[in-house]
């Protein structure tokens, strides 16, 4: 999980009493201490592309003495130019994220098909490209795109992707983004994008690749190439080696991530059929005996998503949720610590609702509560749900739990090609700063569990020191208290394929998993597992 999108855990106090699931007479909520990116207020849809004009004219010919010469007419955008590029803008004026904010625009302005398979490569290409992007904008506009109206540079990153790398005649892909530009947001500037975008219509990528990489250190010729900031590319070449794969492999990796991720559905067992999801509407994953890959149409289009017994969610997250419930432990109540938005707690419900046992789910804020309520709305006989900080609530209840799910806040390097506006938040303070909460999360985790049960420790990314190193230290510290399992052949018990596939590095006479988005088709989800003494 990521900790800007999903997790603050600053310490709050919360009342701890389960959270009644049908109130409706809830009053407004104070927002204050809510880590959600800032979302698109606009709740009336797009802005409005200009006045609509009438045609005014007549069987006769226009008395121009009466009504005056026409006004020329204002500029008008294509709808799905204008959304994607909404998100970019907000992106990058209010760190909002673009997961968040281009499934309500579409579903506002019901673009479907095509035009909203467009918005989405334009808005998620955009986003994955921008570091080249820049560097050729540079180039192109004299002077540093890091100066230009983010506006306006947004703009020119969204042109700049439908020249280089779609199949956009390049007069579309200009004059439809200016158009964007002129209708909403500065027609002055529609100028300046226009010279740009036209001055980049004059070469391919490949002979823009070649001119803005002469002259650069290997290092800062694939960081322009792959478009990852130099500290993301030492940090995962660095990752490759201590999970035991080559550091050659890192170009794979890096290419991975500006892949777009097959969109993947969970469908509940127990609530709903997956292999009747899959005729339907796509193909079943090859590792997730719950996944289903979305073929065609939105996934609000299935009645099961709209229904609650299916929904969007990443394989891997699918299969460290499933891991968890396969080891032996004792009957009794199981605990998801770091709870939001709830999909690894809706698996973990709907395999606690086959064996009679019930999921407590945990998060910080009343926000993040909401979203796992929404998300497990089908079990709630099952999952109650707590807005209290995890590191609190874990050692409060020691020794209540058979299992418990950690999925401490993370840098996110692991999900780069579903939430690519991270690679320009996140910086290596950032990793230093996690490094204390998820340590105290994973320490109380540990304390909740009972003697027998099992503790999962899962992150969305494969940083050695938010992965590895939190894992040995705790298990050294707490060796006493835990002994580690094999997490890579429990993944194989689930998965039907050889635990080799998984496997990372042993650490404490177990030994730990490690999924990556170039060899498995996931976000690079890392487990370890372990066991209360």
């Amino acid at each position: 999980m990521t900790s800007d999108e999903s997790k603050n855990h600053d310490r709050q106090h919360h009342d701890r009493q389960p959270r009644d699931r049908q109130r409706d007479d809830r009053q407004p909520r104070d927002r204050q201490g809510d880590d959600r990116p800032r979302h698109d207020r606009r709740t009336s849809g797009p802005r409005d592309s200009g006045p609509h004009h009438h045609d005014r004219r007549g069987s006769g010919p226009r008395d121009h003495d009466r009504r005056g010469p026409r006004q020329p007419r204002p500029p008008r955008a294509d709808l799905p130019r204008t959304l994607a590029w909404e998100v970019l803008r907000d992106v990058e004026l209010e760190d909002a994220y673009a997961n968040l904010l281009l499934p309500g625009k579409l579903a506002r302005t019901r673009l479907t098909g095509p035009d909203a398979a467009l918005a989405t490569e334009l808005t998620y290409g955009t986003l994955r490209g921008i570091g080249l992007y820049d560097a050729i904008i540079t180039v192109a506009a004299g002077r540093p795109a890091a100066d230009i109206d983010p506006p306006v540079r947004a703009a020119m990153r969204m042109g700049a992707h439908q020249l280089l790398n779609m199949r956009v005649a390049d007069h579309a892909a200009v004059s439809e983004t200016v158009g964007v530009v002129k209708a909403h947001h500065d027609a002055r500037a529609g100028g300046f994008v226009n010279a740009v975008l036209r001055r980049i219509s004059e070469r391919t990528r490949e002979e823009w690749l070649d001119t803005v990489t002469a002259d650069v250190d290997p290092t800062r010729e694939l960081e322009i190439e792959t478009s990852h900031p130099a500290w993301i590319i030492r940090a995962l070449r660095q990752a490759l080696v201590a999970h035991g794969r080559d550091a050659g492999e890192l170009r794979a990796v890096l290419d991975a991530d500006n892949a777009p991720a097959k969109v993947c559905l969970s469908v509940l067992p127990g609530l709903a059929d997956r292999a009747d999801v899959a005729d339907r509407v796509g193909t079943p994953t090859p590792l997730s005996p719950l996944g289903v890959h979305l073929d065609h149409g939105a996934p609000l289009d299935v009645p099961e998503v709209r229904e609650g017994t299916a929904r969007v969610q990443d394989e891997g997250s699918q299969l460290v949720a499933l891991a968890l419930t396969r080891p032996e432990a004792p009957a009794g109540a199981w605990l998801d610590l770091c709870a939001g938005p709830g999909g690894k707690t809706a698996v973990l419900g709907a395999v606690a609702a086959g064996t009679g046992d019930r999921v407590i789910a945990v998060d910080t804020s009343d926000h993040r509560a909401d979203l796992v309520e929404d998300s497990t709305r089908a079990l709630s006989e099952v999952v109650e749900v707590f807005a209290a900080d995890g590191r609190e609530f874990g050692t409060d209840h020691a020794e209540q739990f058979t299992r418990v799910l950690v999925d401490v806040p993370c840098s996110g390097l692991g999900a780069l090609r579903r939430r690519p506006e991270a690679r320009w938040r996140r910086t290596p303070k950032d990793v230093n700063t996690l490094g204390p909460i998820q340590r105290e999360l994973l320490a109380a985790a540990i304390s909740a569990a009972m003697p027998g049960g099992v503790i999962a420790y899962t992150t969305c990314s494969p940083h050695h020191v938010e992965t590895l190193l939190v894992v040995e230290e705790l298990a050294a510290a707490e060796s006493s208290a835990v002994e580690m399992l094999d997490a890579a052949q429990v993944l194989a018990e689930v998965t039907g394929r050889p635990a080799e596939e998984f496997a990372s590095a042993p650490v404490a006479g177990g030994r730990c998993a490690q999924l990556w988005p170039d060899v498995h088709g996931t976000d690079g989800m890392f487990l370890a597992l372990m066991r209360k003494k």
